[in-house]
């Protein structure tokens, strides 16, 4: 099963969502927040293995409680929900390690999809909308640097190929067929990149592509 905690400010948001999640045969609401305080406490009490996280809510903030929640707990998956597609603070709360976002007003099956998928490990975000949004609110600002350019050395030329074409929204069945390699192989690749660059999933792999220079909103 998977243990999920549910983090908004909103009753009737959260009732909606445990009403749609507990109904999954391999899923299950273990507790409720309203901020991202009680967020940090019931994730020490409950051990979740997902936490849906609202970004906007008084008091401490969902890009707070998830930097707070990944730092004492990583391997807890923290998907973000944002009241807009493309919300300035999404690329904040991915930075801080959530695998992904999805809007509030997605369908009942893309909320149950998105839970198993960030629970699996992966980002629950469409490679060519993350692409999109990291590329326009990356556009506005000098890169962070969290990831200096130096530490792409550590990289193969494949692999700097593989983590380009991630950065520009591929999938990992594209980057097989662009570069005519096994599905198998492009796997291994990007998990030895995400190793060496020091990233946990596609979101972050692709906000470190941009900031060490590797990829510019343009090249996308």
């Amino acid at each position: 099963m998977i243990k999920i905690l549910i983090v908004d400010d909103h009753a009737l948001v959260r009732a909606g969502f445990r009403m749609i999640l507990d109904a999954q045969d391999d899923m299950t609401v273990v507790g409720e927040a309203e901020d991202g305080n009680e967020a940090l406490r019931r994730t020490r009490e409950l051990l979740p293995d997902v936490v849906l996280m609202d970004l906007h809510m008084p008091g401490a903030d969902g890009i707070t409680a998830t930097g707070a929640i990944i730092s004492e707990s990583p391997g807890v998956r923290v998907l973000a929900l944002s009241t807009f597609d493309l919300d300035e603070y999404v690329v904040d709360t991915l930075r801080a390690g959530a695998s992904g976002f999805l809007p509030k007003d997605i369908s009942p099956e893309e909320l149950v999809e998105g839970v198993r998928v960030v629970y699996r490990g992966e980002a629950a975000v469409a490679p060519r909308l993350l692409t999109r949004l990291i590329g326009t609110f990356v556009r506005a600002a000098r890169p962070r640097g969290s990831v200096a350019p130096g530490l792409l050395a550590e990289l193969t030329d494949r692999e700097r190929e593989v983590l380009t074409l991630i950065a520009r929204g591929r999938s990992n069945t594209e980057i097989s067929a662009t570069l005519q390699l096994a599905a198998s192989t492009v796997k291994n690749h990007v998990s030895s990149l995400f190793a060496k660059i020091g990233v946990r999933d596609r979101a972050q792999a692709v906000i470190a592509a941009y900031e060490a220079g590797l990829i510019t909103p343009r090249d996308s």
